[in-house]
């Protein structure tokens, strides 16, 4: 409790809220550029960290990391170009609000989950982390291969109205998901040659590709003078109404919790927990405008993707094990100051420990005053003219496929998926599912290939394990749901 106490002091010195204040902005600027994902802001200011007290340095490092998974938000609203791929999802409702003139209200709805979202996580990490990282310790490859497959399974579930093209572009997405070099044997895979494809389809040219550049050639063959926004609906107020709260606390709970679990188990982020959680609040809801500017599946999204923030640093501070990429950059932060995670980090080291932990809650706080603050900004550029949104959404999409990789390929890529996904749209095929088969496709390979390391070629193991059990309980359900859906869409 002493650790906690004195955690709580050092978060409240003014130079550590100036950080934390600063680190956060600095997120949300970063997670709001495509390309410019959380895992480069943390690195960027890794190394700037060196010279700093323990403390600073990794309450800067955290808020900033709970900015830019915010930060993607914005340009996902205004603009159906996500900063993040975890804000995919948030770009379909959150944009047809911004076409509705809801822009204002969207931001509001999206600032307010992802604050409860990251405080839910941050109160997780701090409250029961090493009953959490033991969990975790149970999610093998295995356990990682079914939740990739339940993950795939909800392809159905995100295209009511279309289901079996929902399907085909699943599958196909899939398919593209194989491309590379086989690890396993060494085979090249539909590469036809190209340097480029032999670590697989980079997986953000290709998204940037689907959602943003699909979405600009839309508007230029609309040519339509400007997104419907007025200056009325800008002076509406931000702040969800207490009906809104309504229709979306438990959505928001439910998701939070989904996002901190999915933050814990070891390979699995934002992306994923935004579909899943999505995927859950679509089921339960029984919004009409889900897909169409529901706020209850923009709640979803940015709560779940905010809630893996503090979900993931619970293997890493408990048992140093990286939850995901951004975490893997904050074991370097921690390691740089000579801090080893594990139980000692708690015992040893808890002051420094704690004190990162309570700077998650205050890293959420300043993220809602900078977005409820900043929401009537932030909407003036939904206003713009077509001559000028489609090229901005055109450079941004390129400066975000060639930022990843520093490659020229990648911005071809973006273009060829742009054209897919205009293709696709005008044909009444959905893209989410083609994405999700594209981010979860690669995981699924991959946690196969080791599970069937660990047991010698013999699947019946995988099925097995208790947690894996659980997964399949899920799938099963998943495939049911999805199969009467098609039922009923050919009745």
């Amino acid at each position: 409790m002493s650790d906690i106490f004195f955690g709580l002091k050092n978060v409240l010195l003014f130079s550590n809220l100036a950080i934390i204040s600063l680190g956060t902005l600095f997120g949300i600027a970063v997670g709001a550029m495509p390309g410019l994902s959380a895992t480069m802001g943390v690195a960027l200011l890794v190394p700037i960290t060196f010279k700093m007290d323990p403390a600073t340095g990794l309450c800067m490092l955290g808020a900033v990391y709970c900015g830019a998974v915010y930060g993607g938000s914005i340009t996902a609203i205004l603009l159906r170009t996500p900063g993040t791929p975890g804000n995919i999802t948030t770009s379909w409702d959150g944009y047809e609000m911004t076409k509705k003139g809801l822009a204002g209200k969207a931001l509001g709805i999206s600032t307010v989950s992802s604050f409860i979202g990251g405080t839910f996580s941050a109160l997780a990490l701090l409250l029961i982390a090493p009953p959490l990282a033991d969990f975790s310790l149970r999610f093998g490859p295995p356990e990682r291969f079914l939740l990739a497959v339940f993950g795939i399974t909800i392809i159905v579930s995100l295209c009511s109205e279309y289901p079996i093209k929902g399907f085909i572009a699943g599958v196909l997405g899939i398919v593209l998901a194989t491309t590379g070099i086989d690890l396993a044997v060494g085979d090249l895979r539909y590469t036809f040659g190209q340097l480029g494809l032999f670590d697989g389809i980079p997986e953000l040219p290709s998204l940037i590709g689907l959602v943003s550049m699909s979405q600009a050639i839309l508007i230029i063959e609309k040519n339509s003078k400007k997104i419907q926004i007025t200056q009325a609906k800008v002076r509406d107020r931000i702040l969800p109404t207490i009906e809104d709260y309504k229709k979306i606390w438990k959505t928001i709970l439910r998701s939070s919790i989904i996002g901190t679990i999915i933050g814990i188990i070891p390979g699995a982020g934002t992306t994923t927990a935004s579909f899943i959680s999505y995927n859950e609040a679509k089921r339960s809801s029984k919004d009409k405008d889900f897909g169409k500017g529901s706020i209850v599946a923009l709640s979803s999204s940015e709560s779940s993707n905010n809630a893996v923030t503090g979900g993931s640093l619970v293997p890493l501070l408990t048992l140093g094990i990286p939850g995901n990429a951004v975490s893997a950059i904050f074991l370097g932060g921690l390691l740089i100051h000579g801090l080893i995670p594990g139980p000692e980090l708690f015992t040893k080291y808890g002051e420094i420990t704690y004190t990162l932990m309570i700077s998650l809650f205050f890293a959420n706080i300043a993220l809602l005053i900078f977005g409820l603050l900043g929401a009537k900004l932030f909407v003036n550029v939904a206003k713009v003219e077509t001559n000028i949104l489609s090229p901005l959404i055109i450079t941004l999409s390129v400066l975000g496929s060639f930022a990843m990789r520093n490659n020229i390929f990648d911005v071809f890529l973006m273009f060829c998926f742009g054209i897919i996904g205009y293709a696709m749209e005008k044909n009444n095929f959905p893209t989410a599912p083609m994405i999700l088969g594209i981010i979860l496709g690669p995981i699924a390979e991959s946690e196969l290939r080791r599970s069937l390391s660990i047991f010698r070629g013999n699947l019946l193991p995988i099925f097995l394990r208790p947690i894996s059990a659980i997964f399949i309980i899920l799938i099963i359900y998943s495939l049911y749901i999805s199969f009467k859906k098609i039922m009923a869409k050919k009745s």
